[in-house]
This record gives structure tokens, C-alpha cells and sequence, in this order.
């Protein structure tokens, strides 16, 4: 079983590496591209029942930045 945490900066945060990403995608030549947000995805591996709650507290708290960034936890069975 493992749990996987999203990280992505909030919808109001600049994101320049987005920001470059999306221009290096149009000189590479895909025009229509909108707008890029850039994440991070971190996989736990867990030996038993996952404690879901504590797994909120540790994507809060240690693996993002709440005045930045939002969370989603999602656990694979």
C-alpha cells in the first residue's frame, strides 16, 4: 500500500517555472499551450493501514507549504 501526496502552488501564486516551461513548449512547437503549473509528487510506501489522518498532518505541515502551495493525498491499495 502506499500514499501519494500532490503538491502544487495555489492558483493565485506566480509559478515561473511553469511560466518557462510553457514557453519552452511553444519553441518546441506545440502553440496551443495555456497555462503550466509545476508540482511535485511524493510517494510513501506503508507496511500496514495507512493513517489517514496523520498522513494529512505530515503533507500539511512537512511536505508543502500551506501559504503557498495546496495538497491532495491520495492512498493506493
Amino acid at each position: 500500500m502506499k500514499a501519494i501526496v500532490t503538491v502544487m502552488p495555489k492558483p493565485s501564486v506566480l509559478d515561473p517555472q511553469g511560466a518557462a516551461t510553457a514557453e519552452a513548449m511553444k519553441h518546441l512547437g506545440l502553440e496551443s499551450v495555456g497555462r503550466v503549473r509545476v508540482g511535485k509528487s511524493i510517494e510513501i510506501e506503508l507496511p500496514g493501514e495507512p493513517n489517514e489522518e496523520k498522513l494529512h498532518e505530515i503533507a500539511r505541515d512537512l511536505l508543502s507549504n500551506p501559504v503557498i502551495e495546496d495538497y491532495a493525498l491520495e492512498i493506493v491499495r
